[in-house]
Formats: structure tokens, sequence, C-alpha cells
């Protein structure tokens, strides 16, 4: 439907000269409520225009068009919608019904039903839109993204999904949110991907053959396993779609993904850090008879005198004061990645120390090391460096040693 141009005051000049009378065009005024009807029913013309075909029902479709074709019918049902929408039906999207043939529907309907029947929801920015409260529409994307079925094999995916869980809350992974403008294509899920939709982790296992969608575009059909032990046989490009409206859903990164120096913050992240290395003043024969090479490793967003301020009191300092040997100030650095890096590193030279609280309880603390203080500035420079990756410790001839 081309659009009408705007007259410029020349345009309206020269009209006026030639005798011809220039209308002033009405500005047509909508309400909320008949805003986000025409705002629906865009979507679906959207659809149309991508796909070539009205929004069809059935079990094989994709959730979104099963969704837009309610919506297509519940409109033609309202002579409201019709009367508001026909000057904008350049599709005929409309045709095939009128209000007569469906009597049925109330004629009192009130503005929050209407717009129930047609999945049309309130804005998003709406003080009565509760931000963390799902709508019908949102959990029925999530419900029926695919058609579900008990995964037979998932004895075999189940140490996966327990894995990743330990590895984001100790840092080792973290969740990237799936946003719209962040440039996310096909090409960021393969297989053994890891991502969170409806609330749920998902695990890529397998990826079909290139397929040709009615569109043009290439798709894959995917095998999707749910920590629930359940699996889905989706499309990926629904998969894509049902990740846009959900608003959270994200990736799961790799466990080495995810740099730990990085010019974007992120919730985690600092803008400074400080590594620190600290000897214990303890009488415990674990400590005191070696003294010079028990260390305590760590990494804080703060001031290290104040961390240790109350030392003797505290079990992870073996309740005894410490003295500062060094400290690193790093810039940019995301602390729970750094220090789990750290003590993954030096975990052949770990010692487990068994100390009673103050109130007679066992503590482990796992926190201090059986490494000379030169290994662990020369670990300190590989970081820096960043290739400390490509180095493991030898405990047995104390050196860092290339793979």
């Amino acid at each position: 439907m081309a659009k009408d141009k705007k007259l410029t005051e020349e345009d309206d000049a020269l009209l006026a000269e030639l005798g011809i009378e220039v209308e002033a065009k009405k500005i047509v005024k909508h309400t909320a409520r008949e805003e986000r009807i025409i705002t629906g029913f865009e979507e679906i013309q959207q659809f149309v225009e991508e796909h070539g075909k009205h929004p069809e029902h059935g079990e094989d479709k994709d959730i979104f068009e099963r969704r837009y074709a309610i919506r297509l019918e519940q409109i033609r049902k309202q002579e409201e919608c019709i009367n508001l929408l026909k000057d904008l039906d350049h599709q005929n999207l409309l045709d095939g019904a009128s209000a007569d043939e469906y009597s049925e529907v109330q004629e009192d309907i009130d503005d929050d039903e209407l717009l129930a029947q047609l999945g049309v929801g309130e804005e998003s920015n709406s003080i009565i839109n509760l931000k963390h409260v799902k709508t019908r529409a949102e959990k029925r994307a999530a419900e029926e993204i695919a058609n579900r079925q008990p995964c037979e094999d998932f004895d075999k995916f189940k140490p996966f999904f327990e894995t990743v869980k330990k590895d984001i809350d100790n840092g080792l992974r973290s969740t990237v949110r799936f946003r719209k403008d962040a440039g996310f294509t096909k090409t960021n899920y393969r297989v053994a991907q890891f991502i969170i939709i409806g609330g749920q982790i998902g695990y890529i296992a397998e990826m079909g053959e290139t397929l040709k969608a009615p569109n043009g575009e290439e798709d894959r059909r995917l095998r999707l396993i749910y920590a629930n032990g359940t699996e889905s046989n989706i499309l990926l490009r629904s998969l894509i779609r049902a990740m846009y409206r959900d608003e959270t859903s994200r990736f799961i990164t790799d466990a080495d993904d995810g740099p730990l120096f990085s010019d974007e913050m992120s919730e985690d992240d600092l803008e400074s850090g400080t590594i620190y290395v600290l000897r214990s003043k303890s009488d415990l024969d674990t400590v005191r008879d070696r003294r010079d090479v028990v260390h305590k490793i760590g990494v804080t967003g703060g001031e290290v005198e104040k961390r240790i301020v109350n030392a003797k009191n505290d079990p992870t300092f073996l309740l005894s004061d410490v003295q500062i040997v060094a400290t690193y100030k790093l810039a940019n650095i995301n602390r729970i990645k750094l220090e789990n890096l750290i003590h993954k590193f030096l975990s052949p030279a770990r010692l487990d120390i068994e100390i009673k609280d103050r109130f007679g309880k066992p503590v482990r603390a796992r926190e201090w090391f059986l490494v000379p203080f030169f290994i662990i500035d020369e670990m300190v420079e590989k970081i820096k460096e960043g290739n400390l990756s490509g180095y493991y410790y030898d405990p047995n001839t104390a050196r860092l040693i290339k793979d």
C-alpha cells in the first residue's frame, strides 16, 4: 500500500494558483487498546510477507504460526476489529469472514478480554504488567516450543547437566543474555551447545542435514535434550524465534570461554581487583614446619588489609593472624573466574587442612597451597601475558612446565 507524501508549503501554493484546493488530512488518533490490536495485526501481516501464506493451525506448524492463526481467527470474529483494520488489510486477510457469521460474540466484551482473545498483551512498559510474571502467551510459547517427549537415553546426558550446573556455580561458565540486537545467528548454535529456554537448561545433542524452509531460507532439525529428562525434535529457526520471545533465554558459555580480562564489564566484573598471597602465623604442625612455602592465594575487589583484619577469628585463615607476602593489582578482571583458575592450576599442591572453629565444628580450609613464592610470582606473570593455559605446575620439581 503506497504511502502518501506530505505536501510542502510551496506545493500548496502552486496548487492554489492552479485552482486546486488542498484538503487537510485528518489525523486519526487511536486508543491504547486499538494500537495494540493494530500492532497484533501487523505481526500477522509480517508473517504473511515473510512466508507467502496465511498462518495455519496444525501440530506440524511452528508455535508462532499457530498463535497468529488463532489471533487472525479471533480478529475475524470481532466487528470492531474488522472496522478498525479493514483499511490496513492490503493482503485481504479479513476476506471470507463477516461479523454476522459470529453473532455469538459478546458485544459488551471488555478491553482486557478482547485483547486476551486476540493474544495481544499489555504494553511491556505498563505499570500493571508484572515483569517477572509470565503471561499466558509466554507460558504457552515455553511449553509448546516443540512437542517434548521423554528422553529414553537421558542417563547418558544427565552428567552433562550436573557438570554445567556446577561450572556455573563455580564461575567456570557464565550465561550470556540472548538479545535481538546482539547479532546472534544460526552459526551461534552447534552440537554440544548449552542454552537456557523457558527456564530449562537445554543441550543440543544433534543437528540434522540442512533443509529448505518454505521462504527459501536454510533450516536444520535439532535434537534438543532438556535438564528435566525430556527432549524435542525442533527446527533451528523455531528455536531462535522462541529465544527471541523469551526475555530470560540465554547461552551458556564453554568452561574455557570468556576472558579473565576484558573491555566489557558484566555484573560479575570489577574495575580492578587484587591477587593476594598470604603466609599464616599459625602453630599448626602442617604450617609451622614449612611456613615459607605454605601460602594462601585469593582474589579480592577490596583492600587486602580489610580482608584479613579478622583473620584470627576466621577458620579459613586457620584462626590465626597472617602476613601479606605479595599483592598484584589487576584492572578489569572477573574475580570469580580468576580465583577459580588459580586454584585449579595449583590444585596438585593444595593442602587439605582441617581445623575446628570457635564452636568446635570441623572446617576444611582449602585455599592453602604448598608452593614456593617464586612459582606464584611466575604464575601471575603468565596470567598477565595470557598464556597460562600452555603450562602446568609440577609439584615434584617445583616448576611450571610447558605442555
